[in-house]
């Protein structure tokens, strides 16, 4: 079992091709034996944005605080807290900020097969 403050986790930039002002911190991870889920909290600063990319999982979101925009192929979406969010596989998506607070949010994602 393992309970820790989010604020405790490290929090490291990501720094794949299109993000800006993007930060993730691994919640539940490989490094606590999760072979199944990897719970991720990622906070993006006023006017950053993720990559807009597409991969062969889903994504389950928890939207914690800010107000986003979430683009897709099937249109933007506004996002504020408390909304959930599920993106399918294949879907290219991208969260950008539109607020002036951090955009901050929960994600969870299958582990990588590779990972037990």
């Amino acid at each position: 079992m393992k309970i820790k403050p989010i604020t405790e986790h490290e929090q490291n930039p990501v720094t794949l091709p299109g993000a800006k002002g993007v930060r993730m911190r691994m919640l539940i991870g490989p490094d606590d034996g999760a072979a199944v889920f990897h719970m991720r909290q990622f906070e993006v600063e006023p006017g950053g944005c993720t990559p807009h990319h597409a991969h062969d999982y889903e994504h389950e979101v928890l939207i914690l605080s800010g107000r986003g925009l979430v683009k897709s192929e099937r249109g933007d979406h506004p996002c504020r807290p408390s909304d959930v969010v599920w993106i399918p596989p294949n879907e290219k998506h991208q969260f950008q900020n539109v607020g002036d607070e951090p955009l901050r949010f929960i994600c969870l994602i299958p582990a990588p097969r590779d990972c037990t």
